[in-house]
């Protein structure tokens, strides 16, 4: 019988958190959810991108303990091979596992000049060179992969890419990044989904706020 425990940070400004969450519903997975608060040393510099490793989300499963996102990733791919958080065909298996690596790895400038914070509204927001060089990559994965495979995720039906990718949609909706028509519908296709309906609107009761991610103009 499952027992699982997926250990978050804060829902407004985790943006790891929301990728362990979504990969863990798509997976299809029951699982409670234990909330580590933001106000806590070691989630607060992750929060802040001072540390050098990320603690949440953590996946406690059948006593089976796995952190970082991408790790999250290919257990539940593994223990729940039906959901395809990972494609079966190996092509486009590893176009997933590529295009997630980056999103792992990459794009710090617009992670640092975006923060994740669902609550914000910023619409005149000044994007400074780095970080657009990070967007102008992005979206030309996301327009790649669309192309390529036809939609209506990033490689056709949805993957562990597009919970990996859906932080990134939330920035550019609280920045108002423009955007061409194609990112856009896609921005649309995965705010649209139930479990980001539902993550957001937990995010939007937290009472929380983190001055330093609250960006002032």
């Amino acid at each position: 019988m499952d027992d699982a425990t997926l250990t978050i940070s804060s829902k407004n400004y985790s943006s790891w958190s929301l990728r362990g969450w979504l990969m863990t519903k798509f997976s299809g997975l029951p699982f409670s959810e234990k909330v580590i608060p933001p106000d806590d040393p070691a989630m607060r510099a992750e929060l802040l991108l001072l540390s050098s490793s990320f603690l949440v989300p953590c996946l406690n499963h059948n006593g089976v303990s796995v952190w970082d996102t991408l790790a999250i990733g290919e257990y539940l791919n593994e223990i729940r091979p039906e959901a395809a958080l990972l494609p079966k065909d190996l092509k486009k298996r590893t176009r997933c596992r590529s295009i997630c690596g980056e999103m792992h790895s990459g794009f710090g400038p617009m992670r640092s000049a975006l923060p994740m914070n669902l609550k914000g509204d910023f619409p005149k927001f000044k994007v400074w060179a780095r970080a657009q060089a990070d967007i102008d990559h992005i979206t030309s994965i996301w327009r790649s992969c669309l192309d390529d495979y036809g939609g209506p995720f990033l490689l056709g039906e949805r993957s562990m890419a597009d919970a990996m990718y859906a932080p990134v949609v939330t920035r550019f909706r609280t920045y108002h990044v423009e955007l061409d028509r194609v990112c856009s519908a896609y921005c649309d296709r995965i705010m649209g989904m139930p479990e980001m309906i539902e993550w957001i609107g937990a995010a939007r009761l937290e009472p929380e706020d983190m001055e330093e991610l609250e960006v002032e103009f």
